[in-house]
């Protein structure tokens, strides 16, 4: 059992083969959870999720875009969110390495999303990139979080880490965990308890060690599980199936876990 947590199949790097990709996936992953990041991706997502039986769908105004929300933009969210592959709220949160949008605005869009998760009883997804301080200060003051969500990526300290699981959050590690660099990281992937561990790919982007500077797609994710694995010193066939059962826990998937052994 074997789910990308994290993807962008209707991402433009995919128009002239997402056909092909998608029956990569299907052959080698039991899900994947198809993420928007403004309410046109959110929308192909919602459409991705219809037509294949595997694919899932998160709607949501990522960080980079919340400058372009219009004005009833959570209307339209809702309205997506009522579909029943609809399974979390994201991607959301905030991006101070780029800052496409101004913070006063990321911040207000990212506490709003947050509120309709809440109001949805659905997990949310959370883009956090360079601005931990201010992401950890909202998680706190919107608190408590009875659908979960997930720190998507996850790029911050073992001691933010700590906080997001208490605060009932998952820890999802992508393609930079294989990367030779990336010291920090794959500490905190040694350490992380399984049962609040999920993987992903974030494609086409973060494509990992072998492939990576190469477009990345969700079959890919089998590079992070057996990478993880190894730094756990345990089985990669077992991380997978760890992953992702709380996966389906998290997003709600109609998906039976594999019975042990």
């Amino acid at each position: 059992m074997l789910i990308d947590s994290h993807a962008h199949l209707d991402n433009e790097r995919f128009n002239e083969d997402q056909t092909q990709v998608i029956a990569r996936c299907e052959e080698k992953l039991t899900a994947v959870i198809n993420v928007g990041y403004d309410l046109v991706s959110s929308g192909r997502s919602v459409k991705l999720a219809d037509s294949y039986p595997f694919i899932y769908a998160a709607v949501g105004i990522h960080p980079h875009d919340a400058k372009e929300a219009p004005e009833k933009y959570l209307e339209q969210l809702r309205k997506m969110a009522e579909h029943p592959k609809v399974v979390a709220i994201g991607e959301i949160g905030l991006d101070y390495y780029y800052d496409l949008s101004p913070r006063d605005i990321q911040k207000k869009v990212f506490r709003e999303q947050l509120q309709l998760a809440k109001e949805l009883n659905k997990p949310f997804i959370i883009h956090d990139r360079d601005a931990h301080g201010d992401i950890m200060q909202i998680l706190r003051e919107e608190a408590p979080y009875p659908a979960g969500g997930v720190m998507h990526c996850f790029s911050a300290s073992w001691e933010i880490a700590q906080e997001c699981m208490k605060l009932g959050l998952y820890i999802s590690l992508a393609g930079p965990v294989t990367f030779a660099n990336a010291g920090k990281l794959k500490d905190i992937a040694e350490i992380v308890p399984l049962d609040r561990l999920l993987v992903e790919t974030d494609c086409p982007y973060l494509t990992p060690v072998p492939h990576r500077g190469k477009r990345n797609e969700p079959a890919y994710v089998q590079y992070v599980v057996d990478h993880v694995a190894r730094l756990k010193n345990m089985d990669a066939q077992e991380l997978a199936q760890r992953a992702a059962e709380n996966t389906i826990r998290l997003f709600g998937l109609p998906i039976k876990p594999m019975a042990d052994g």
